[in-house]
């Protein structure tokens, strides 16, 4: 009686810790910020959520010793697998870097928990609910109650608020500055709202409006106030969205609220018809941009500069500068400098100058080499692989697989995995997710 008290404590515990975890990280930019003008120790404050990663992680490492039919479970699947030796890869490369004094211990020590601690997440996710199947049923409040504050802090600084209003809660060039603009040009003010800049607000948004498209293509049958409640709140993300001028996020969003439209819809020839569509408006707003390339808020907008810019060098030309630069470096050390020599952490570096490429992808590349990224695209390709073919089977997989494709694009042009908000929260819902996956184990014995 007492062990299964105790295991069903700790399920309660582990649980109600996720859900804890899932429901501020939206705030993480907001929380540590003010809490740390009130009691000092910004970077601890930071660090909340992983501390709170070792306490489940602790218990999800119980479950596996003490509970076979979770540890089947989870080992049955080729993508733990993958996930391991990505992990063995990362410690390898941190050891080789370390020794080697390439990378010093801080920048080593986050670049570890850049690069490992969403997978970590997504595992202690899996596990948890695997053993409280409740957990599923939280998925929509889990994304839109803080979503829904997201945004209407988001409306706010757009519409009423003072642009340096975050100001009184601690902002400034220490933590987060309160508002960023476009080249530097006071007159097109990106908003952050509670996240901890423009383009992981951005980013951010592409989880709450694919899933709010999701759910609006479940219930357009009829219009009734949830249709209109939802479609307003698509409405205003979007404005949110757009007042970011996240462009990265612009396009994932527009990618995979497409792709979830055309993954519920059944007719192939809608589907077709839709696909035309696309290209058409695709086509005509892009020739619409073309002829008006000269107009200032096009170009400010668009490309963030404009022509009679004071500034030497556009915000365009900065990114794509890093990007092929640090793609060369990459290909003359296609073997990596260890985690933490590139990205966010790679400013603790006191060995080598930071390395910001502005592409997730070349980032892992130059910490743990072309092979290292390689297990990391077969880990991305084996969970789209996972999504598209258990789409049918649990319908919050067109939204995660959707999702995904939007936030892949992002990656591209920013080193989205890495902000704190996007990493947790996406890579949470995918191990509740992936809990409801067929098990293969039960499978092979019934034949």
């Amino acid at each position: 009686m007492e062990q299964i008290w105790k295991k069903f404590s700790l399920i309660n515990i582990s649980s109600a810790i996720v859900l804890l975890i899932l429901f501020l990280i939206p705030f993480q930019g907001f929380l540590p910020v003010w809490l740390s003008s009130i009691v000092g120790h910004y970077t601890l404050l930071r660090l909340w959520k992983e501390f709170l990663l070792v306490i489940i992680l602790i218990i999800t490492i119980y479950y596996l010793i003490t509970d076979s039919k979770t540890r089947k479970n989870i080992f049955s699947n080729k993508l733990t697998w993958l996930i391991i030796l990505f992990w063995v890869i990362e410690l390898i490369w941190a050891a080789i870097a370390y020794l080697g004094k390439d990378v010093s211990l801080k920048a080593l020590f986050f670049g570890l928990l850049l690069d490992c601690r969403y997978f970590i997440f997504f595992g202690i996710t899996w596990i948890i609910a695997l053993k409280n199947r409740n957990l599923i049923k939280f998925i929509p409040k889990i994304i839109l109650v803080p979503a829904a504050v997201v945004v209407l802090f988001g409306l706010l600084q757009i519409f009423i608020l003072p642009n340096n209003f975050l100001a009184h809660f601690g902002y400034n060039q220490a933590t987060i500055m309160p508002f960023q603009t476009i080249n530097s040009n006071s007159k097109y003010v990106r908003i952050i709202s509670t996240l901890r800049g423009a383009n992981p607000l951005g980013a951010y948004l592409i989880i709450p409006i694919t899933y709010l498209i999701y759910i609006f293509l479940k219930k357009s049958k009829k219009i009734n106030k949830t249709t209109i409640a939802i479609t307003i709140f698509i409405l205003l993300s979007l404005v949110v969205l757009f007042f970011s001028f996240s462009r990265s996020a612009w396009i994932g969003a527009f990618v995979a609220g497409c792709l979830i439209v055309f993954l519920s819809i059944q007719n192939k020839k809608t589907k077709k018809r839709i696909l035309i569509g696309g290209l058409v408006v695709l086509i005509v707003v892009g020739a619409g941009l073309f002829l008006d390339r000269n107009n200032h808020k096009v170009q400010n907008l668009l490309f963030h500069t404009q022509s009679n810019s004071k500034i030497g060098i556009s915000s365009d030309q900065a990114h794509l500068n890093s990007t092929i630069n640090n793609f060369k470096k990459l290909i003359k050390n296609p073997l990596g400098s260890g985690p933490g020599s590139s990205g966010p952490a790679s400013i603790y570096n006191k060995y080598r100058a930071p390395q910001i490429p502005e592409d997730y992808y070349i980032q892992i590349g130059q910490e743990v080499g072309i092979f290292g990224l390689i297990i990391y695209l077969a880990i991305i390709f084996k969970i789209l692989l996972d999504l598209f073919k258990n789409k049918d089977q649990n319908q919050i997989n067109h939204f995660l697989l959707a999702s995904l494709v939007g936030i892949l694009i992002v990656n591209l042009f920013l080193m989205a995995w890495t902000d704190d908000t996007l990493a947790y929260l996406w890579w949470g819902i995918l191990g509740i997710s992936y809990s409801t996956l067929p098990n293969k184990i039960k499978k092979m014995k019934e034949n």
